[in-house]
């Protein structure tokens, strides 16, 4: 047995403890109390005092690409113009990153978040391996999403879905008590209604948890709405037909099924009270990443809103590449600055609720 004392021990889930302590056997936890009490009980058990610290739950960060972490400051030079910033992520990760490098990048980006305090990720990976990797090595907790591929036309669904549940397989043979598989059909701009009514149909038969971008920007809502702008001109240049369904992104994935399997929303930006009644409603879940959204200047997600309507909700750092960092105490902050930041506010959040989403809200 070990004992780990500090000022503070932050349960979450119950009281703070002034001069607190926690003991542990191997990985499991056996006592929690203040210092004086454990000493008391435990005499032969020496303790490691670490004084004015906190002792707290591991962070969750509950939206990474961990398999493109080399990419670090690699595309800020086009930061400014979206396009040319997932064109540029794609042909380096398609053609000049190797397997080995894939791996490396997600290794160094799980043992980063580790020192940091996280101890779960939801990782979206196209190389799934990697990622999946990166976390049972490490020790740490998860889900890996093995993503999809660009896939926006129906007469591919079949072949790509196909293709997807190959590599779901293959990695689902090897999972762990603390590292499990999921899937993500990317975002509602790169995977076809076709595609998603699939995936979405697998998902809930074989209760496979599901990780998807949504509501991220407002070109974003603008190509469902009206069919233009500036996912309509990518669709334009590969010569794609798309017949906007003028509803928002979250009821589109509501309509092709997507919500019925629970899954997790990335980002969860633009989004109207009637999204966030669907999100609670189907009991979806969000990962919040501020940072993120904020480098891309794609706008702050209301965060007051979720906490209010009881939106299962997390915090996320994207990957280092859109983020620079994988901090969620950093994340935690700026969400928190935002929200108070915000005019409308109706309250002013406090650390209590924002470590609460940091841990046992992820």
């Amino acid at each position: 047995m070990k004992i780990l004392a500090a000022d503070f021990v932050l349960p979450i889930s119950g009281t703070p403890i002034n001069a607190g302590a926690v003991a542990f056997e191997q990985d499991k936890i056996a006592a929690v109390d203040t210092k004086k009490n454990l000493a008391a009980e435990f005499p032969e058990i020496e303790i490691e005092d670490f004084g004015e610290a906190a002792i707290l739950p591991g962070l969750v960060n509950a939206h990474s690409h961990l398999e493109i972490t080399l990419m670090r400051g690699f595309l800020d030079d086009v930061e400014a113009d979206f396009y040319s910033w997932l064109m540029k992520l794609t042909k380096t990760r398609g053609e000049t990153l190797t397997e080995d490098d894939i791996e490396l990048g997600a290794m160094l980006g799980a043992l980063e978040g580790a020192r940091g305090g996280v101890t779960c990720f939801g990782d979206i990976g196209r190389f799934g391996r990697a990622g999946f990797n990166a976390l049972k090595t490490n020790g740490l907790r998860g889900v890996l999403f093995q993503e999809t591929e660009f896939s926006p036309q129906n007469e591919n669904a079949a072949e790509d879905f196909a293709k997807l549940v190959e590599n779901f397989s293959a990695l689902n043979e090897t999972e762990t008590e603390l590292v499990k598989i999921g899937l993500s059909p990317h975002a509602p701009y790169t995977v076809s209604r076709k595609l998603f009514e699939l995936i979405a149909d697998f998902a809930i038969k074989k209760n496979i948890k599901i990780s998807a971008h949504a509501a991220e920007s407002n070109e974003e809502t603008e190509f469902f709405q009206t069919g233009a702008g500036f996912f309509a001109e990518i669709y334009r240049r590969i010569n794609v037909e798309w017949n906007a369904p003028k509803i928002s992104p979250i009821e589109y994935l509501n309509e092709v099924g997507l919500l019925k399997a629970k899954p997790l929303l990335a980002h969860c930006i633009k989004v109207s009270e009637k999204d966030v009644d669907l999100i609670v409603e189907t009991d979806s879940s969000i990962a919040h990443c501020p940072k993120s959204n904020a480098k891309f200047g794609h706008g702050a997600a209301p965060l007051e809103q979720f906490l209010e309507r009881g939106a299962r909700l997390g915090f996320g750092s994207d990957s280092v590449a859109s983020n620079n960092t994988c901090d969620i105490l950093e994340e935690a902050r700026f969400a928190t600055l935002f929200a108070r930041n915000f005019e409308k506010k109706q309250k002013f959040l406090q650390a209590e609720k924002i470590i609460e989403t940091a841990t046992l809200g992820g």
